[in-house]
């Protein structure tokens, strides 16, 4: 008897956390993932950009939402749209015009392009880690 309900127990376990994983996501970049409207722009992968005039350094940061929209893909964006907010804060502090190169992770998958960003999306959150180099690009 014991045995069963040692069973029992191991199995409402198994089914609860069985809910809660997070999941790895690719998504396609919004229309507006890297436009400035008079900030910072930001390019993400091998985007073309105007020549480096000076490098100033590395940026990184790992961004978590708590989810208050359903859809996993929006949540996704909404956590991308936080991170580069903080790019593009870290490039005025350090009087860089642009960040370049940046790259997107979630754990140990890491996305370096120019279409798609990697995330991570569970029940009750969206995170992602984004990396760039700040830059003053050639104006002319």
């Amino acid at each position: 008897m014991k045995q069963l309900s040692l069973v029992g127990a191991l199995l409402v376990v198994a089914l609860t956390q069985a809910g809660c994983a997070t999941e790895v996501k690719s998504l396609p970049f919004s229309a507006s993932a890297g436009e400035s409207r008079g900030e910072v722009p930001v390019y993400f992968g091998d985007q073309n950009h105007p020549p480096v005039k000076t490098r100033l350094g590395e940026v990184s940061y790992s961004v978590r939402i708590a989810r208050k929209v359903s859809d996993p893909n929006e949540a996704c964006h909404l956590a991308l749209r936080e991170a580069v907010h903080k790019l593009r804060e870290a490039a005025i502090t350090r009087h860089a015009n642009a960040v370049i190169d940046v790259s997107t992770r979630f754990h140990s998958t890491e996305t370096n392009s120019s279409s798609d960003f990697t995330c991570g999306v569970s029940p009750s959150a969206a995170a992602i880690a984004v990396r760039g180099q700040m830059v003053v690009l050639d104006a002319g």
